[in-house]
């Protein structure tokens, strides 16, 4: 049973962090209507921001403090992220208001291959490593419980509360703030809602820095995990069978949706990959994920589109 539960909780503590990289995607879909391929490279440029920008600035102005570093990192990195949601806006979504779907999705595909481009020309292309503090050795829990209780990764607890505390305040800024609703709006309709006052370029740039910020959290939580590589954009396309589950427009969806996804996995892995040769991780996602194409393909709490003719 013990064994069960650290199994269990490795799994939704994994689907936690799915769940946060997913929000990405549901934040700018559910804002402007765009499926934004270019989440995942968004993670690791972010990322990749980070750890340079934590190994520039103690040199460039003399200071040895970790902490200092990390701040001042993070702080840079989110201006950098700002300052590409801008240009992403200026560049890119500007010339295509209106466009079809299929259309704005190209264009963040190419968005993509740029942010791996220049963020190789930026930073470089080794491996390097994020430090935040977060401590990586192991916690006994559940004692009185079972015999020898339950073992949880500290950082990865550590990592699922600042996931969780990320996705609720992202769900109050939705749903209370004149910002969040504005957002909504532009959503729905793109023409109406520049008739009645809401400036598009502004809103846009917004969400695309609110999406910057999360991927950025995402990014420095993967990159203190795995170390910041270029295979870390591979890590975000977990987040497309998360949003797939979960529905396209819903924050709520995508927590559920990457807990499904990562207990999923997890047990599978475990309890029925040994007699199958391994590898379940790999690729139970996109499979459930195309279950529900088949079955639901908006999603556990996406909003059905019924069209009239």
């Amino acid at each position: 049973m013990a064994f069960f539960l650290e199994t269990l909780i490795g799994g939704l503590m994994t689907g936690m962090l799915y769940s946060l990289v997913a929000l990405g995607f549901v934040l700018i879909f559910k804002a402007s209507g765009v499926f934004n391929f270019a989440q995942g490279a968004m993670v690791l440029f972010a990322a990749l921001a980070m750890a340079r920008l934590s190994t520039w600035l103690p040199a460039l102005l003399g200071f040895d403090s970790l902490l200092l570093a990390n701040l001042l990192a993070f702080a840079g990195a989110m201006v950098v992220m700002i300052v590409v949601a801008w240009l992403i806006e200026r560049l890119v979504l500007g010339k295509l208001v209106n466009q079809e779907g299929v259309t704005l999705l190209m264009a963040t595909l190419g968005i993509a291959y740029v942010l791996d481009g220049v963020g190789q020309t930026l930073f470089g292309a080794d491996i390097y490593k994020i430090d935040v503090g977060l401590p990586k050795d192991p916690v006994f829990m559940l004692e009185s419980m079972f015999q020898g209780g339950v073992l949880v990764n500290k950082e990865d607890l550590y990592a699922a509360l600042i996931a969780a505390t990320l996705v609720g305040a992202l769900s109050v800024f939705f749903q209370k703030t004149a910002t969040g609703r504005a957002l909504r709006a532009v959503a729905d309709d793109h023409q109406a809602a520049q008739s009645i006052g809401i400036p598009l370029s502004r809103i846009w740039v917004i969400v695309w820095s609110v999406a910057g910020f999360v991927a950025l959290v995402a990014g420095v939580i993967w990159g203190s995990k795995l170390g910041v590589q270029f295979s870390l954009s591979l890590v975000a396309l977990k987040a497309l069978p998360v949003v797939i589950l979960g529905g396209l427009t819903s924050v709520p969806g995508a927590v559920l949706g990457g807990l499904i996804i990562g207990v999923g996995e997890k047990l599978s892995e475990v309890y029925v990959g040994p007699s199958l040769g391994g590898g379940i991780e790999i690729w139970f996602a996109y499979v459930l994920a195309l279950i529900f194409l088949l079955v639901r393909p908006q999603g556990l709490f996406g909003e059905k589109i019924i069209d009239r003719v």
